[in-house]
């Protein structure tokens, strides 16, 4: 066993708690002990004892005592390691890529995170999305398996900071495209109403509760429609609560075409092709950059919505931001 570290903070920690900094660099390094640690005054920041919430500084140093049994992980992931195959698959998936953050138009069905039964997801190969840079890039925020569409990733746990805050912060700003049945009675609008999870995983489900649920706020507008049957919405969601695009169409009686789970039987018309597959897809995110200024990234569709929305005449051409 080696003796005491100490670790010079840098630029890429700044902002980073310090539990989560430990949780990165001895990952099989358990909660309860790195508390004990904390509380014995084991662990210092610039020479004081400190709890393990506090944000680190860059320059800061971080006196770590020996720890080499817990550098090992408990488990072993998993996950299977990413293939030439999926190496490249992934890569094509990118629409946007900086020193801090890359953007990729996530496919339906592939799972963001792994959960029971569930090994291949898109966590559990961002290896193949490393390059030349020193750390593996992190999930700042999720997409539903179904959903298609932007995604990011921080490529430093500086920026994953920055990202992280701006969605709690809501100074993000997300733009979904949803291919609905039937017609919302408005145009415009904005749909209210509070939501409750239902279970846990891999059923999980989410109700409208307004006596115990989260407050849930939507906003959306008509882009175009085919006789009132299908129609074509971009939704901006206000808060970010779990499956709230697809409970809240529902909710206004025009759920997104494709969704049986909250949808029923309404949302499998007769006659469509397509219709077995989710149609909602995460367009655009307009975001502050961690290296300052904004970024906006948007993405197109998969081709099962572009093939309805040619059905039904919709022009993606055509589409101006109703909210901006």
């Amino acid at each position: 066993m080696s003796g005491v570290q100490t670790f010079t903070m840098g630029e890429n920690d700044e902002g980073m708690r310090l539990d989560r900094w430990f949780k990165r660099a001895y990952p099989g390094l358990s909660h309860g002990r790195l508390e004990k640690l904390l509380r014995t005054g084991q662990v210092r920041l610039d020479g004081k004892r400190v709890k393990g919430n506090v944000r680190i500084e860059a320059g800061q140093n971080l006196r770590v005592p020996p720890l080499d049994r817990e550098m090992i992980p408990k488990k072993k992931p998993l996950t299977a390691s990413v293939t030439k195959a999926e190496r490249e698959e992934l890569q094509n998936l990118i629409v946007h890529m900086d020193h801090a953050v890359i953007a990729l138009n996530k496919p339906p069905g592939l799972a963001v995170q792994g959960g029971s039964g569930t090994l291949r997801h898109l966590d559990g190969l961002l290896d193949g999305l490393q390059f030349d840079a020193e750390e593996r890039p992190r999930l700042v925020h999720r997409l539903d398996k179904d959903t298609s569409g932007v995604i990011l990733l921080a490529r430093t746990a500086k920026a994953a900071t920055a990202l992280a805050r701006a969605f709690k912060d809501k100074t993000a700003r997300k733009i979904y495209w949803g291919i609905v049945v039937g017609s919302p009675h408005l145009d415009r609008g904005t749909i209210k109403a509070a939501l409750n999870k239902v279970g846990g995983k891999p059923g999980e489900r989410v109700q409208i509760d307004e006596v115990s649920g989260k407050r849930a706020v939507t906003d959306y507008a008509v882009l175009d429609t085919a006789g009132g049957e299908i129609t074509w919405l971009a939704l901006h969601p206000i808060t970010g609560r779990t499956h709230q695009l697809r409970v809240h169409c529902q909710a206004i009686g025009t759920p997104i075409l494709g969704d049986g789970k909250y949808g029923g039987k309404q949302a499998f018309p007769d006659g469509l092709a397509y219709a077995r597959q989710l149609h909602l897809h995460a367009y655009e995110i307009d975001i502050p950059h961690p290296a300052g200024g904004r970024l906006r990234v948007s993405a197109s569709p998969p081709t099962h919505f572009t093939d309805t929305m040619k059905t039904f005449g919709f022009y993606s051409d055509a589409y101006e931001d109703p909210f901006e």
